[in-house]
């Protein structure tokens, strides 16, 4: 017997967002502000980012202060996670969530906590734009990644890229090789690997549903390159990850 009558509680607010039309946001469109972030991606992140109390949010208290400071929490302990997964030193990524959410605690007024959002979303995402840079130095490499990240759900090709940034095909693939040290294929494979995993580990998607989110041309196609990069299949991925980060 549960304790905290949660099935019960849960019916009720299921049928009053229904009723209500009061739905949470669908987890590609946070995946794809997350990555952002992670992408370093700042302009997409400007357009994709939305307010702690907008629609899609979820109601995490009857207090206003309390619901937004709860959503600020979690929108840390997220982005935290994937900046992890992009690259970002742990000792730095976790020291910044710490300070963030102690920031988080005394924060006593609605602007507060909308500020401190929005320094902590862009914050992380300079950082990770500067990590980036580390190791890429041409600005059109830096443009040709920033478009693959904000293409990762839409398929398209090598020319339609270069055709993009008004360069041939032939030397944005040689240029980028240089620098990033693998081709635009490979490197557009292992983004929508990354995005794969988010997925496996923190939604209950079919593994088709992110096969065809992440542009794979087949299902079979999409275990033999997430195998490749994971020594995994999909399924032995999500058996041995899913949400585990939650309780770490």
């Amino acid at each position: 017997m549960n304790p905290f009558n949660i099935e019960s509680a849960l019916q009720g607010a299921l049928l009053s967002q229904s009723e209500n039309e009061d739905f949470h946001t669908e987890y590609e469109k946070e995946l794809h502000f997350y990555s952002a972030v992670q992408a370093g991606d700042y302009e997409l992140v400007k357009s994709l980012m939305t307010p702690l109390d907008g629609i899609g949010h979820g109601h995490l208290s009857n207090n206003t202060i309390r619901n937004n400071r709860y959503h600020l929490i979690i929108s840390i302990a997220l982005i935290t996670r994937f900046c992890l997964e992009g690259g970002m030193p742990s000792e730095t990524a976790y020291t910044l969530s710490d300070l963030y959410i102690q920031k988080a605690d005394v924060a006593s007024t609605l602007n507060e906590i909308k500020q401190l959002h929005e320094t902590m979303v862009f914050d992380y995402t300079k950082r990770m734009y500067d990590l980036l840079k580390t190791t890429i130095t041409s600005k059109l490499v830096l443009k040709a990644i920033e478009f693959i990240h904000s293409h990762i759900h839409t398929p398209f090709t090598v020319s339609e890229l270069a055709d993009t940034l008004s360069v041939s095909a032939g030397y944005l693939s040689t240029l980028f090789k240089q620098e990033s040290g693998m081709t635009i294929t490979v490197y557009t494979q292992k983004m929508r690997i990354e995005a794969a995993q988010n997925m496996l580990k923190y939604s209950e998607q079919s593994f088709s549903d992110i096969s065809n989110y992440l542009c794979f041309s087949s299902h079979s196609h999409f275990i033999s390159v997430f195998k490749k990069y994971t020594n995994m299949t999909p399924r032995k991925y999500r058996e041995a990850y899913f949400r585990s980060n939650w309780t770490t």
